[in-house]
């Protein structure tokens, strides 16, 4: 049989081969409407599709935020100055640097995802390589936030004593950097494939050796922050590694056909999808970030940095349930739209939003249930303790009403909507929020609980 061929960005797609996911797709939705017969048929099989993808995307997330997170319990072991000081890198030098890295990796969602429910599997390879080129000068743009991160906190109102370590410790963090601008196009890769359980495995095995190391060269060894720099960039490195052997072994199903120069083709119309992706996550990571920030500036502010960092420690773990749900909401509307399957997108966005709401409520019970014992996990400071506790009510509220909006981003994502996303981040976050919080926190003196109620 002859075999023609179609050409797209340079990229040889046999008819063959779409012909073939042509009927993969015919045959699942004749399997959806089959499934049809009834509202509680068609979520419980939109939930199974869901939860393919987002049970392994939550335990990737959260075994990955995880390794920040242990590091900074461990840290917060060693003394107060220790945990100010990789709370404030955690989460206001690296946070920035992975809210854009991660923007800049998210246009991949939404072309990955289109690509491969279209039956495009070949363009997957060259998206991710192209993210490679941009991510990687986005990196070297951002070295200088890593060089001169002590003098940006001193100059936001952080206290010279903290800004000095976490500047110090900045330094120590920079190889991270350079391993973001490899692992997020990889992650949003395997993502559009389905291929979660792979970034599963990998990520578990990654912490387990993370945890186990970073213990002895913290505590044990005393190496201190030092040894907490070592080990999330070894851990980190090894993570991209690990899942470029995978891809170039089994050369993911034909979506890696090796490397390619048209990874430099059209590179500014992928720049520009980048950058809407980026702002539209930078405008939410950030906002938290600027938390840690004003919270500072408060008089006497060790205790209460400690305190807040405590709490978003923990809200970073339970949103990282909400990320899995994001991805995998990305990754179904995105197929679905490709496939010109529009229905099915619909009826994914309306299961997610559910059950991700679900999960909320349940943290929210648990965050309260707890709120008087969980401190101790994070610190030997009894005032660090207490303060948390006070502000735990603000947390549960946080977790609870956070546990849909990361998933609606997934949904912008997944349909190329991130644009109009910006916009109500804008809004919402800082023509109402960040004011609101400022102006009752200062002007009144109403503390730390007024400022994170309102910001949040």
């Amino acid at each position: 049989m002859m075999k023609t061929e179609m050409v797209e960005d340079g990229v040889p797609l046999l008819t063959e081969e779409e012909e073939k996911e042509k009927k993969k797709i015919k045959r699942q939705a004749s399997q959806k409407h089959a499934n049809n017969g009834s509202a509680i048929s068609e979520f419980r099989y939109e939930s199974r599709k869901l939860w393919d993808i987002a049970g392994p995307a939550i335990f990737t997330a959260i075994s990955q935020y995880s390794m920040g997170a242990l590091t900074q319990t461990f840290a917060g072991q060693i003394g107060e100055l220790e945990l100010a000081a990789v709370s404030m890198e955690n989460s206001v030098i690296a946070g920035l640097a992975f809210g854009v890295m991660l923007g800049m990796a998210s246009a991949l969602e939404t072309l990955c995802g289109q690509a491969f429910g279209a039956g495009k599997n070949k363009m997957l390879g060259v998206y991710m390589q192209r993210s490679w080129v941009i991510l990687l000068g986005t990196a070297c743009l951002l070295t200088p936030l890593y060089t001169y991160s002590s003098f940006i906190l001193q100059f936001c109102g952080t206290t010279k004593q903290i800004s000095d370590a976490a500047g110090k410790f900045a330094l120590w963090m920079m190889p991270q950097l350079f391993a973001y601008a490899f692992h997020f196009p990889i992650q949003k890769f395997l993502q559009s494939q389905g291929k979660v359980l792979v970034m599963a495995w990998v990520s578990a095995a990654v912490l387990v050796l993370h945890t186990a190391l970073s213990w002895l060269f913290m505590l044990r060894l005393g190496w201190g922050l030092a040894g907490a720099a070592i080990m999330l960039n070894i851990s980190w490195w090894l993570i991209v590694i690990l899942q470029l052997i995978y891809i170039f072994y089994t050369k993911s199903d034909g979506a890696w056909s090796g490397f390619s120069w048209l990874a430099f083709a059209d590179l500014w119309g992928f720049v520009k999808l980048s950058f809407a992706s980026a702002i539209m996550l930078c405008l939410e990571l950030w906002y938290l970030m600027m938390l840690v920030v004003i919270v500072g500036i408060l008089p006497n502010p060790l205790i209460p940095v400690d305190a807040v960092s405590i709490c978003m420690n923990l809200q970073g773990w339970d949103a990282m349930i909400a990320i899995g749900f994001n991805a995998a909401i990305s990754v179904r509307v995105s197929n679905e739209l490709g496939a010109g399957n529009y229905r099915q997108a619909k009826i994914s966005v309306t299961v997610v939003s559910i059950t991700s709401v679900a999960i909320g409520f349940v943290v929210f019970l648990v965050v309260l249930a707890t709120r008087d014992t969980f401190p101790l996990l994070f610190t030997s400071s009894e005032a660090v303790a207490a303060e948390t506790t006070r502000i735990s009510i603000v947390l549960a509220f946080t977790v609870l009403l956070n546990s849909l909006q990361p998933v609606l981003s997934g949904v912008a994502i997944g349909a190329g909507w991130q644009s109009l996303v910006a916009y109500i981040n804008i809004a919402c976050y800082y023509l109402v929020g960040l004011p609101a919080g400022i102006l009752l926190g200062f002007k009144y003196d109403l503390g730390v609980m007024v400022i994170i109620t309102h910001i949040f």
